[in-house]
């Protein structure tokens, strides 16, 4: 069953992968996703999300994210069941008992969020950009070890 949550986050994926202009056209991309709902459905999820609409540099009016949304218009969009799985992580590195987390664009606020709301006792505490985190390594805890305990808290298997 899909969920309203679930169709929310459909929609944010989709609005933040395409260049869209109409309620039609999410209309048709969420259905193409499972999701068979009105327009006056719709209306209120654009609400909800308080999506806007933005000229593009051609001129066009498209639906937008609000600027405090971790999702960013992406130029390659996928497949939006497989963006809504990947946890965003790309890699981690490194220097002393600083750490540096690599993520897809805009995926490190919520990375950070589930990293410190996990209360790993190996992390002192984690800064959050774009596609950047910043993490301090309690002292004398090996590099492996967090690795291990970062992977284990995203669901991560690489």
């Amino acid at each position: 069953m899909k969920t309203k949550n679930n169709r929310l986050e459909a929609l944010r994926m989709i609005i933040s992968s395409r260049e869209l202009g109409s309620q039609e056209e999410l209309l048709n991309a969420l259905q193409k996703e499972g999701y068979k709902l009105t327009q006056a459905t719709l209306s209120r999820d654009l609400k909800q999300l308080k999506v806007a609409k933005a000229a593009t540099l051609r001129g066009n009016y498209v639906y937008v994210l609000p600027n405090d949304t971790m999702y960013k218009r992406v130029s390659t969009p996928g497949n939006i069941r497989e963006m809504m799985t990947a946890s965003g992580f790309v890699s981690m590195n490194f220097s002393g008992n600083m750490g540096v987390i690599k993520t897809r664009p805009g995926y490190a606020s919520a990375i950070a969020w589930n990293i410190d709301s996990s209360d790993i006792p190996q992390i002192l505490g984690s800064i959050a950009g774009d596609d950047t985190i910043f993490i301090v390594i309690r002292e004398g805890v090996s590099h492996e070890e967090v690795v291990k305990v970062v992977k284990q808290t995203l669901n991560v298997e690489h």
